[in-house]
């Protein structure tokens, strides 16, 4: 880790990302552009459906910058989705108001996937669209976020048909026949690391990969369909790409985070609620940034407790290259005034420290 001792001219986020100690800590939040923000529910009020806003170039563009020009923040996440892969794949996806994503059964045989590389960036075409426009907005200093979801969790939405509490028919299937989900997962890594990499040529600058339930698994399970798959996209995209920062999110790891950024290598490591700081900053490899991790529900409710999360987090982070970040996103009836709050607390504290 190589200390700077002045003002970085360049986007703190990714000199952050590259092992840089900056005098000042990054911040930006994840689902930091949505229903919170009176401005996104105008504009989602006005429109049909959620894939819509992601597979419109014009509103996504809009929505990803209307939490830039309000907060000081030090990124642009792209506004979209992580099942626009299964959509591009020709699975069915619909979201519901009130209940979530809705997928239809799988069309493919089991495990295989029809992987038309054409036909899958040509529907994905809005979203590289989009940061192609957020690239050319007058953003100074705001790095550019592109994203995809992991095998495994893409994988729960398309067998499951949605959102579960008990995942039986993914893990089922993982269980019953392995080398056919396999398979499937081998499928999806090429279709993520297709889309990341389009991204990237984009102008996205930096890569988050979410694997939002990685923490249902057993340690044998973890490694081999959130390990593995996770360890090839980033050998995939690092092939082409190196210079391209890549955060893992492994969220409900445990103590399995230590193994996920040890084997995937992933340049940093987005910690959820759940992770004891001052853990993670003595067993996390101290080559890997760390990101997070302040609970979206102390940010609900703000007041004294969100401002010691907040000083105890950047405390205990203090000797590590770190991004602040939530454990999880931002809740949909987050009070605006907490968030600024936040992210000038996280301001104040760097200049002072």
């Amino acid at each position: 880790m190589t200390n700077r001792k002045t003002e970085n001219p360049e986007k703190l986020l990714i000199t952050t990302l590259s092992g840089i100690k900056e005098p000042s800590t990054p911040i930006w939040l994840m689902r930091q552009a949505g229903r919170y923000l009176p401005e996104y529910r105008k504009l989602r009020v006005n429109t049909n459906s959620f894939l819509d806003l992601c597979y419109s170039p014009d509103m996504a563009t809009t929505i990803t910058l209307q939490p830039i020009r309000r907060f000081n923040l030090d990124a642009a996440i792209v506004f979209s989705d992580i099942l626009v892969i299964p959509d591009a794949l020709g699975q069915e996806v619909k979201f519901v108001e009130g209940e979530g994503p809705r997928l239809g059964p799988m069309n493919e045989d089991r495990g295989h996937l029809s992987l038309d590389k054409q036909k899958f960036l040509s529907h994905l075409s809005p979203v590289y669209e989009t940061i192609q426009k957020i690239s050319s907005s007058d953003i100074g200093k705001t790095a550019i976020i592109g994203f995809a979801g992991a095998p495994w969790t893409i994988a729960t939405y398309m067998i499951e048909g949605g959102p579960t509490k008990t995942f039986s028919k993914v893990k089922g299937w993982s269980y019953r026949d392995p080398d056919s989900f396999e398979r499937l997962i081998n499928g999806l890594v090429v279709a993520i690391t297709w889309h990341l990499e389009q991204q990237i040529q984009a102008g996205a600058e930096v890569i988050q990969i979410f694997d939002s339930w990685a923490g249902v698994l057993s340690p044998k399970s973890f490694h081999r369909w959130v390990i593995k798959p996770t360890r090839q996209i980033v050998q995939n995209i690092k092939n082409s790409y190196s210079h391209i920062p890549i955060i893992g999110f492994p969220r409900g790891a445990g103590i399995g985070y230590v193994d996920y950024v040890n084997e995937t290598k992933v340049n940093a490591v987005s910690l959820d609620t759940t992770v004891p700081t001052r853990w993670a900053a003595e067993n996390i490899p101290k080559d890997c940034v760390l990101q997070g991790n302040l609970d979206p529900d102390a940010l609900l409710n703000g007041g004294i407790p969100m401002l010691e999360h907040i000083r105890t987090i950047l405390r205990d982070f203090s000797e590590r290259n770190h991004v602040f970040n939530l454990g999880h996103g931002v809740l949909p009836t987050t009070p605006i005034n907490n968030v600024e709050t936040l992210i000038k607390t996280v301001k104040s504290y760097n200049s002072s420290n």
